[in-house]
């Protein structure tokens, strides 16, 4: 039986509204020595599953590569699992502003935001 293939560069498996690519590339530039956005996964049980994202300087030889205007967002083989089919946007109301993971909820049962990520004024 021949052995999967890891696919190491995304195309269109996870979605990335241009607010959420434009919020990206303002908090990548604001940092030294960043090379992209890691988005992971954590929790699991009965809280469900967490979301969230970190700079990285660079990729893991198990990292995918979403490559979105020009961000590249790093997404480990396991956490892409739980994230296929995912849109992540950045929505602001009132004085809240926040990365969101659309349909994360419904598939997995876990949270499905990342408030304070890169938000102004934290």
């Amino acid at each position: 039986m021949p052995e999967a293939q890891f696919k190491n560069e995304l195309t269109d498996e996870i979605k990335v509204s241009p607010a959420a690519a434009e919020q990206m590339l303002t908090i990548m530039n604001s940092e030294e020595g960043i090379n992209g956005i890691r988005i992971f996964v954590s929790g699991g049980g009965c809280s469900g599953m967490t979301y969230g994202m970190t700079f990285v300087d660079r990729p893991s030889d198990f990292d995918a590569v979403l490559k979105k205007d020009d961000v590249n967002i790093y997404i480990d083989a396991v956490a892409l699992g739980f994230l296929e089919g995912v849109e992540i946007d950045y929505q602001t109301e009132g004085l809240n502003q926040s990365f969101v993971f659309k349909n994360v909820f419904a598939s997995t049962g876990g949270g499905n935001s990342c408030g304070g990520c890169g938000s102004a004024g934290h």
